[in-house]
């Protein structure tokens, strides 16, 4: 049985620490924050300031990966999220009719949830393990160590009230941590930091479905872009959802955006935005932006081996991507699970339990991070540079497209969205790539991005143009 110190108490954490402690371990949990998310979602929602969180107020689709970790291993908080108001819906129910199941079918499902919601579901399953202990109000100040024989071995951390020993201390700190400056400290190596900015400026307002109203509908909710800006609505849970904007962060429109009656203007310009705006929802919240969204990517191993012992990340400090794609606490969960699963090494301290946390990580995470990294590279050359795919890119383009219409190729586009299938084996499918070709075929006029405003409407409604 291993004792693991767990730095952070967002997602990431919470779910190492209970996942520790149902392998058999213990653990001790360290937050800056005074208190853990309650039952109450709206109050903790919309009125808990959280800066070292800055993505918690944002909105979140959590993936079929993500569901598949909870239902397998957390039964227990995969239920309570769906008692506090969480929906699941399958990818397939697109379609007026979904058509025959095939196996791999059930990993296609997301969880439709405010990120508070699979907080305070792991939360409450938290509070019940004996074998965790909760330190609230604590932050982590520093790091304890050892000299081990090539590298410094962390041996427990330090906080204002007193020094905790441990077999590991994980960071869940996340983007903001101050895991770098630890390390640095001990007399470790520089972490591999791997930064690439996205370009990205994201937008978002929360609303409430009027009473008696139970889901809006089935479609248009994805995402719909143009050649400067994308439009999509992510539903949650208890009738809320959330309509998003993005624009590149050199846009001269993106500051107009705040105001929520452009923003509610200029969201109307897209498909998704003007059919949920117009099922009368009660706004919730003021536009709230976020920016600054690099993909990052942080190793503890370099060319020589790994920098530090007795010390690995999750979540975000290990890798974050930009939410568009809405990875981030599936790749957690991850993580979260096979540090559990791993901890009881008979030395998890040592330097093969870190190459070997690191190797999992590039082997099982990395794929993920570098398909993100491509997938925004694409979106912020298009909004930069406002053009039209053409070529290759026109292809991909029609693969999403083509989805909407075509089961089989939805399929596909699931099975990469939900990171159940590697894109380079699902989008290289002769069948696939033959049934887009032929919806291609029939469709010589396509034009990728068609379903959003021109500038000249766009630069109208954000009042750029008067």
């Amino acid at each position: 049985m291993a004792h693991l110190l767990v730095v952070g108490g967002g997602i990431g954490g919470l779910a190492t620490a209970l996942l520790a402690a149902r392998n058999g371990h213990t653990a001790e949990l360290f937050e800056r924050d005074t208190r853990a998310p309650g039952a109450a979602l709206d109050r903790d929602f919309f009125g808990w300031h959280r800066p070292a969180v800055p993505q918690a107020n944002q909105p979140h689709t959590f993936l079929g990966a993500a569901r598949t970790v909870l239902r397998e291993e957390l039964p227990d908080v995969h239920a309570e999220m769906l008692r506090l108001g969480a929906r699941e819906r399958h990818e397939l129910d697109w379609f007026d009719v979904r058509p025959p199941a095939r196996p791999g079918d059930e990993d296609l499902v997301m969880l439709q949830a405010r990120r508070i919601v699979l907080e305070s579901a792991l939360a409450t399953a938290l509070r019940a393990e004996p074998g965790v202990v909760r330190r609230y109000g604590e932050p982590v100040t520093g790091l304890v160590t050892a000299s081990g024989p090539e590298v410094p071995r962390v041996t427990g951390l330090r906080t204002d009230a007193g020094t905790y020993g441990g077999d590991l201390v994980v960071d869940a700190g996340g983007r903001r941590g101050a895991a770098e400056r630890w390390l640095a400290a001990a007399g470790c190596r520089p972490a591999v930091v791997e930064r690439h900015r996205t370009g990205l400026a994201y937008f978002c307002r929360w609303y409430r479905l009027p009473a008696g109203t139970a889901e809006g509908p089935r479609r248009p909710w994805s995402v719909a872009g143009g050649t400067f800006a994308g439009c999509a609505v992510f539903p949650a849970d208890n009738r809320i959802f959330a309509v998003a904007l993005f624009v590149h962060t050199d846009d001269p429109t993106r500051t107009a955006l705040r105001d929520p009656a452009v923003f509610e203007a200029a969201a109307r310009c897209f498909a998704p935005g003007q059919t949920w705006l117009d099922l009368g929802a009660e706004p919730l919240s003021e536009v709230w932006a976020a920016a600054g969204l690099d993909n990052r990517w942080c190793a503890l191993v370099d060319e020589l081996g790994p920098v530090v012992t007795g010390f690995v990340p999750v979540g975000d400090s290990l890798t974050h991507t930009n939410p568009t794609l809405a990875q981030g606490s599936s790749l957690a969960l991850w993580a979260a699970s096979r540090v559990a699963r791993t901890a009881a090494h008979p030395d998890p301290g040592s330097a093969p339990y870190a190459a070997a946390h690191h190797a999992w990580a590039v082997r099982t995470l990395k794929p993920w991070f570098d398909f993100q990294v491509g997938a925004d590279a694409a979106v912020g050359e298009r909004y930069a540079t406002r053009a039209v795919r053409t070529g290759a890119a026109r292809e991909a383009a029609a693969l999403f497209d083509c989805a909407l219409d075509d089961p089989e190729v939805m399929r596909a586009r699931a099975g990469v969205r939900h990171l159940a299938q590697a894109p380079e084996r699902a989008y290289a499918d002769p069948r696939i790539r033959a049934r887009v070709a032929a919806w291609l075929a029939d469709r010589p006029d396509y034009v990728p991005g068609a379903a959003g405003p021109d500038r000249e409407t766009w630069e109208k409604v954000t009042g750029a143009g008067s």
